[in-house]
């Protein structure tokens, strides 16, 4: 069963991340991207700090300089250059573009795995990372005739990029710190404890482009459905997903991991049928059932043992 233990963490990871279109659709509107980034890290961190305040002074006593600055790094590139790059891009491409190019993320993260991580790509993970990422390339339309790429949108588009790359980059440098913490060249810290880090980290950068947005005026006008939603974000998305992303790379390679996220697009499809009344056709239903394969096929490839059992 330990071998488990890191597949299931990851697939509860992005399941739950996957759930942030659906929240977000009914904040986005009326309040700015960098606001509701930052409402719902001061709600993740309202949610962990009671249960991790103990364990937290501590591990921050013992942390060294190295430590704040890997956290900073990954903070920068998971949360807030993440949702920069793409905020900016989705406002001079499509969002099936857009789609698109954000779906190149397990490829993205794969690649990085195998150049800077060096890990071993045996067959069956490369299988599973194609199906994956062939999966979210049809749950994002990339074969219906609408979604192509124009030289108009080409800044947009490289934004976007920028965004997976981003997220890639998160992927790798959390690995990367799970190695280092178990050579001890970094200190180890606990899943919860590194949320609350990074997550506090992600909020201070979050805050001065946040006041540009008018937020405290937007606030005031948002009803209970909004607040509900920002909840949600903070607690689920944020606080939840991370516990169990740093609890799965813990015990797994990135490129397993760049597998499972290919479930935040079909989390995201998935909710849009059954919450929204939105349709689905053949072609995203075919592009979730590649998906799931590809996370079996990763699954049942042997992990070498990483971190904990």
């Amino acid at each position: 069963m330990k071998q488990w233990k890191g597949p299931f963490y990851l697939f509860c990871a992005f399941t739950l991340a996957g759930t942030s279109v659906l929240s977000a659709q009914y904040v986005s509107v009326k309040l700015g991207t960098f606001t509701i980034t930052a409402m719902s890290l001061f709600f993740a961190l309202l949610f962990l700090l009671p249960f991790c305040r103990g364990r937290l002074f501590a591990s921050i006593r013992m942390m060294s300089r190295k430590d704040m600055i890997y956290l900073t790094v990954q903070a920068l590139f998971g949360m807030f250059l993440f949702r920069m790059f793409l905020i900016i891009g989705l406002t001079l491409t499509s969002a099936g573009e857009a789609g698109i190019l954000i779906g190149a993320t397990p490829a993205i993260t794969a690649i990085l795995a195998r150049v800077a991580l060096k890990e071993s790509w045996g067959g069956k993970k490369v299988f599973g990372i194609l199906c994956t990422v062939i999966g979210v390339l049809f749950i994002q339309g990339l074969l219906m005739p609408e979604n192509h790429f124009s030289m108009e949108h080409f800044a947009g588009n490289m934004l976007v990029l920028c965004a997976a790359a981003c997220e890639s980059i998160f992927n790798i440098l959390s690995r990367f710190f799970v190695r280092q913490s178990d050579s001890g060249d970094l200190h180890s810290l606990h899943p919860m404890v590194q949320t609350v880090i990074v997550s506090a980290i992600a909020m201070m950068l979050c805050l001065i482009p946040a006041l540009f947005e008018n937020p405290l005026t937007r606030l005031a006008g948002i009803g209970p459905k909004e607040w509900f939603a920002l909840l949600w974000y903070g607690v689920f998305v944020t606080a939840l997903a991370f516990i169990f992303w740093y609890s799965g790379i813990q015990r797994c390679s990135a490129v397993t991991a760049a597998a499972f996220s290919g479930m935040m697009p079909f989390t995201a499809m998935l909710l849009s049928v059954l919450l929204l009344g939105e349709h689905a056709g053949l072609r995203q239903w075919a592009g979730g059932a590649l998906v799931i394969a590809g996370i079996i096929l990763i699954g049942i490839s042997k992990e070498k043992q990483m971190g904990n059992g």
